[in-house]
C-alpha cells in the first residue's frame, strides 16, 4: 500500500509537467471536446503499449539496444515536428474559419480516429514514456507483493486511470478556449504558439542522448 501511494504521488507530479501529449490533447480539445477526449484515449492507449512492453521485458531489450532506442526517439521527434509544422502552416492560411478552410495547407478539422491516432503516436513514440515504465515504475515493484508482472500491470493501470481523469479535466478547460479561437487573428496566434512548441519539443527530443 505504501508503494502504491508513493507511485500515485509520482504519477500525479509527472502529469503536472506539460509534455507533447499535453499540447496534442489541448489542441484537440480546443477544437472540439469529443476530439480532445479521443486524443486522451489515444495517449493512454499508447501508455498501454509501454506497460505491456515493460511487463514482457521488451522495454529492457529496447533500452539496451542503442539502435532501437534511437529509432524510437527519432520517430517520435519527427512526428512532433510534423504536427508542429502542420499547425504553423495552419496559422499561415488562417484567413478562413477554422473548420471550413479550403486551403491545402490548412490543418484538417479532425475526426475521432485522427485525434486518437495523434494522441496514440505521441505517447507510444515518446522515449520519456518508455523510460518511465522502464526505470521509474519498477522501483515500486517489491518481491513480497506477488509476481512482478502483475504489479507492473497494476501500477500501469493506476498511471493510465489517473492520466485519463487528468486529460478529461484538461479537455474541459481547453473547451473554454474555443470561443476565442473563432477569431481568426487569435486562432493564428494559437497555431503559431502551439506549433512552435511542438517543433521545439520534437527537436529537443531528437537532440537528447
Amino acid at each position: 500500500m505504501t508503494n502504491l501511494l508513493g507511485f500515485l504521488g509520482v504519477v500525479m507530479l509527472a502529469y503536472l509537467v506539460p509534455g507533447p501529449d499535453f499540447l496534442v490533447i489541448v489542441r484537440a480539445g480546443a477544437r472540439d471536446t469529443a476530439l480532445g477526449r479521443a486524443a486522451a484515449w489515444g495517449a493512454q492507449s499508447g501508455l498501454c503499449v509501454h506497460m505491456c512492453a515493460a511487463a514482457l521485458g521488451l522495454s529492457v531489450i529496447a533500452a539496451r539496444s542503442a539502435y532501437a532506442f534511437t529509432v524510437i526517439k527519432l520517430a517520435g521527434a519527427a512526428y512532433l515536428v510534423f504536427l508542429g509544422v502542420r499547425a504553423l502552416l495552419a496559422a499561415r492560411s488562417g484567413a478562413a474559419p477554422p473548420h471550413r478552410a479550403p486551403a491545402a495547407d490548412r490543418e484538417p478539422p479532425g475526426t475521432f480516429r485522427s485525434s486518437f491516432t495523434e494522441g496514440f503516436l505521441t505517447n507510444v513514440l515518446n522515449p520519456k514514456a518508455a523510460l518511465f515504465f522502464l526505470s521509474v515504475l519498477p522501483q515500486f515493484v517489491t518481491s513480497g507483493d506477488g509476481p512482478a508482472t502483475g504489479q507492473i500491470f497494476l501500477l500501469g493501470a493506476v498511471d493510465i486511470a489517473v492520466g485519463l481523469a487528468y486529460w478529461f479535466a484538461l479537455v474541459a478547460f481547453a473547451a473554454r478556449l474555443r470561443p476565442l479561437l473563432t477569431d481568426i487573428a487569435k486562432r493564428r496566434i494559437w497555431d503559431r504558439i502551439s506549433g512552435t512548441l511542438l517543433v521545439g519539443i520534437g527537436v529537443g527530443i531528437a537532440a537528447t542522448d
